[in-house]
């Protein structure tokens, strides 16, 4: 059996296991990338009835288009070129099934799928601080984070460590509000650093599961942000031995390469363990996922494929795959 017919196969199952919500979210989610990206491919599979060398060369461009990354880019054409090789592959309609396949592997390397899930920590507090530049929807992602983390029974604290965006602990405090869970704060402009210690202590106090540590996205300039953010870790590895058990990078999904920029500069001042990356349903770029995690080695986590409060999804790299190839998959 081909992958995409693995691939509709297995989601065919979970939509008939009532498992289905996730998938149409990838699918409906989705739907820029989708048109854009498979498409094109569909596009230039028409043209080239042959796999040559030129068709290889706007493969190329298609997927560079996509926001997959330069570099993610090369390494898979030359892995599609070895497997085109290896199975003898003379008609271009096959290599849809090839591209799809070599996406995923691309995605896991050698790391296990549950690279995926948050870090929870079973019988202590988790500890997990979220990081990223103004405007990206860190704080809305916050919320959505909490308002799932309480669906599955956790006693969730959020910490409003930005205290220098105008606003910024309102609207932490209205999340907290729709989610159903307590905000520890203090007056705008205060020490991020004593917030989140207050934010641990109270959580401690509570016997509460999750805390989730909101951050500045903007100091005067790199230099104070980043100070700014090791601080913060030093209080928390101080007052919870081996947290924060999850460093989420928060990045808009619809400003492409500059997000893979955001990441590099976040990795070299914390230890990003994950990307929450949102706004993917209002982008045409979604190869940019590929992009992250093939050439910052840090995995995607989390997706927003919507604007209602359960649209923060898990990230899956075969849903991921799946919706962008869903409508080749509905043709077969």
């Amino acid at each position: 059996m081909s992958f995409l017919a693995k691939l509709k196969n297995k989601f065919s199952r979970e939509e008939t296991a009532d498992e289905s919500p996730t998938i149409e979210k990838y699918k409906d989610g989705m739907t820029k990338s989708r048109s854009s990206f498979s498409g094109k491919i569909n596009d230039l599979i028409a043209r080239y009835r042959k796999v040559d060398e030129d068709f290889f060369e706007e493969l190329e461009e298609v997927l560079i288009a996509g926001d997959v990354g330069v570099m993610t880019v090369m390494d898979l054409i030359d892995e599609l070129k070895m497997e085109v090789k290896r199975q003898n592959i003379k008609d271009s309609e096959q290599i849809k099934d090839v591209i799809s396949e070599k996406l995923v592997e691309i995605y896991y390397g050698d790391d296990d799928e549950q690279m995926e899930g948050l870090n929870i920590q079973e019988k202590d507090l988790t500890v997990i601080l979220v990081v990223g530049v103004n405007g990206v929807g860190k704080t809305t992602s916050i919320g959505k984070l909490a308002h799932q983390l309480k669906e599955e029974g956790k006693h969730v604290v959020l910490a409003a460590g930005d205290t220098f965006r105008a606003g910024a602990i309102e609207q932490l405090e209205e999340w907290g509000k729709r989610a159903d869970v307590e905000v520890i704060k203090q007056s705008a402009g205060s020490d991020p650093a004593a917030v989140i210690f207050d934010g641990i202590k109270s959580a401690r106090s509570r016997n509460a599961d999750v805390l989730i540590c909101d951050t500045a996205g903007r100091l005067q300039n790199k230099v104070n942000l980043m100070n700014e953010l090791a601080k913060i870790n030093r209080i928390i590895e101080r007052e919870v031995p081996g947290a924060p058990h999850e460093v989420l990078l928060v990045l808009d999904a619809t400003t492409g390469q500059n997000a893979l920029n955001q990441a590099k500069t976040f990795r070299d001042a914390t230890d990003v363990s994950g990307i929450v990356l949102t706004k993917l349903d209002g982008t045409a770029k979604g190869g940019i996922v590929l992009a992250i995690r093939n050439e910052l080695n840090i995995p995607v986590k989390l997706v927003g494929l919507g604007e209602q409060v359960n649209d923060l999804q898990k990230f899956d790299a075969h849903a991921f795959v799946y919706g962008l190839f869903a409508d080749m998959l509905e043709e077969n």
